[in-house]
């Protein structure tokens, strides 16, 4: 009869409430999840883990900060001295080949910017060779450091001739030796195979770059001084 059929809808509807907690009503599927329970085929797998940059970051960070402090020492002696001592003070003559270190070691930042770049559109050739015209430059310009001492020596000039002569010699042989501790980065950059879920090599390529650009902008600093302060 239709009277009992529509009794039968009302009890029906109101099963439904009750069973659902006044809720949405079940899925056509079967399951309220939509199909991605326990043994369900709908749950999405995990995303690789991504390496923190903020660590590594900190770490050449403490690095740079640490080295600034280093070279304060020498620089505030430096200009202690040089001032106490205006009237016998004996500079001495900067080698020319300072200058085409200079250029070489801005250079070697340019390219290390572009191989960065390089790598982030994952052109991994380019990115390989142009690391390596950063690496080179680096080597060469420790290299020429060696040329500079050694004309100095031939006139005479020692790291005890003069208060001039030694910052002379202490600035740029601590210069020259973390110099070397960037260009080991550099070669650990470009040729070890990294792990992505670890650290990738274009977080180590950045990290590597703000040691380099830190240790360009502090020789500047230094010829700066040593120009001046002749």
């Amino acid at each position: 009869m239709p009277g009992s059929v529509v009794d039968d809808d009302i009890e029906l509807i109101i099963e439904d409430i009750h069973g659902n907690g006044g809720g949405k009503p079940p899925s056509r599927d079967g399951d309220d999840d939509g199909g991605g329970g326990e043994g369900g085929g709908g749950e999405q797998a995990p995303e690789p883990r991504r390496p923190s940059t903020w660590k590594y970051s900190a770490a050449v960070l403490l690095a740079m900060v640490s080295i600034t402090m280093f070279f304060l020492v020498p620089t505030a002696a430096f200009v202690a001295l040089r001032v106490s001592n205006q009237h016998s003070w004996t500079g001495i003559r900067l080698p020319a080949v300072l200058w085409v270190n200079t250029f070489i070691l801005l250079l070697s930042s340019a390219t290390l910017e572009l191989a960065r770049r390089k790598l982030h559109i994952d052109d991994a050739r380019s990115f390989r060779r142009m690391w390596m015209l950063t690496t080179v430059p680096g080597a060469l310009f420790v290299a020429e450091q060696v040329i500079a001492w050694r004309q100095l020596a031939l006139q005479g000039v020692y790291a005890t001739s003069r208060m001039a002569s030694s910052f002379f010699y202490v600035f740029t042989v601590l210069h020259a030796v973390h110099l070397l501790g960037g260009i080991c980065a550099l070669l650990y950059v470009g040729l070890h195979e990294f792990d992505a879920t670890r650290v990738s090599r274009a977080l180590a390529a950045d990290v590597a770059s703000y040691y380099w650009h830190f240790m360009d902008g502090l020789w500047v600093f230094l010829l700066a001084l040593l120009y001046f302060g002749r």
